[in-house]
């Protein structure tokens, strides 16, 4: 009912999501006509969490619709590091793998971020590689984090002027924060970075012109803590009862918000649009390097 009210304020995820995967469809076909290149993405799955296996299922089923080839990696969850970044080590060579996702959290006697560092930086279509991740502190946004990424697109789709701008990030993840304060830089926006140490959140959210808040807290952000006109990229989720939260009060935030992304339907939507772009990009760049 808010968002039928208020509807022309809401970010509409799935609608934008499937303009990037069109995109990314016809460049696949212009791959496989010009080259006889099919883009191939390899997902790696350790245990069985359920969630997880939800999210590999999604990424494959974009797949499918783009065109793009994905193999599952179902890694059961006693593995050790050794086999696990052994097989992540194979992945790199095989020349008809164009894209590794590693699909966190791994069980806790895993080293996440050993494994990630395992992964071929032309093949990291997550974007969390250290390499990756250098390249966007210094302006060169190549393969980035997923879902900094979709929200940088979304402000591109409704005209979001960013330079000059104060920003604000709510949590300071690898992630989502930390890029996403990166990218909000290389465009010329005042960033603030407020994390689960920060005194007085409030005195920071009520200064946003933009407003990042990733930090899985149930409606951590409130309408009194934003002022009037701003714009709210939503990219918590916390799940209750069976139903879906993000970490801004929604219903009363779209009140005073110019823009604002729901949970779900968002955010989320777009960070898998984005993720089929990099096997994309990742393809062409292993191809050019062949």
């Amino acid at each position: 009912m808010v968002e039928e009210e208020y509807g022309s304020k809401v970010i509409d995820g799935r609608t934008l999501a499937k303009k990037v995967e069109e995109e990314v469809k016809k460049d696949v076909e212009v791959l496989k006509v010009e080259r006889g290149i099919t883009p191939s993405l390899a997902t790696i799955l350790v245990g069985d969490n359920p969630a997880s296996k939800m999210y590999v299922r999604l990424k494959h089923k974009a797949c499918e619709r783009i065109g793009i080839h994905a193999e599952d990696h179902n890694m059961p969850a006693s593995i050790s590091q050794k086999e696990l970044i052994s097989h992540i080590e194979k992945l790199n060579l095989r020349e008809d793998i164009h894209g590794i996702l590693l699909q966190l959290p791994l069980p806790s006697h895993l080293n996440e971020k050993e494994a990630m560092q395992s992964i071929d930086p032309m093949k990291d279509v997550d974007g969390f590689h250290p390499y990756n991740m250098g390249n966007l502190l210094i302006g060169n946004e190549g393969l980035v984090p997923c879902t900094p990424k979709g929200v940088i697109r979304a402000m591109e789709e409704h005209g979001v002027e960013i330079q000059g701008k104060h920003a604000v990030v709510v949590g300071h993840s690898n992630v989502v924060g930390k890029p996403m304060a990166a990218m909000l830089i290389n465009r010329n926006a005042t960033v603030s970075v407020c994390h689960v140490y920060t005194k007085n959140l409030k005195h920071y959210t009520l200064e946003a012109d933009i407003l990042v808040v990733g930090t899985g807290v149930k409606h951590l952000i409130k309408d009194d803590m934003v002022k009037e006109g701003v714009i709210v990229f939503d990219v918590g989720i916390t799940e209750e009862n069976g139903k879906v939260y993000g970490d801004v009060d929604f219903e009363n935030v779209i009140k005073k918000a110019s823009l604002i992304t729901p949970v779900p339907g968002g955010v989320g939507p777009m960070t898998i649009s984005i993720l089929m772009q990099h096997v994309l990009m990742a393809a062409k760049s292993i191809c050019k390097s062949l």
